[in-house]
């Protein structure tokens, strides 16, 4: 299965509540690579790389968010694959 990266912006309650800490965590058991970071306009920003499937279920996980943080806006776009080492937190 061809690997892919995808570039996800999270809006709401997600900077203070250890939004990215969570992501980073659920992104390496589904053996993703890739980053989470805040924004200066209070989103964060994730690009994850991996497996189809699994970006599928760590999209599905930061739509919901960790207890604490309330996802008002998720959006995600497709990006060609590039390799990381790990995820980071940004």
């Amino acid at each position: 299965m061809a690997k892919q990266c995808v570039k996800i912006r999270v809006e709401g309650r997600v900077q203070g509540v250890f939004f990215r800490k969570h992501t980073q965590q659920q992104a390496l058991q589904l053996g993703l690579t890739g980053y989470a970071k805040n924004l200066s306009d209070g989103a964060v920003e994730v690009v994850a790389c991996g497996d189809e499937a699994a970006l599928c279920q760590l999209i599905t996980y930061v739509r919901q968010g960790p207890p604490g943080s309330q996802v008002v806006f998720s959006d995600s776009i497709v990006r060609d694959y590039q390799s990381f080492c790990g995820f980071e937190i940004l």
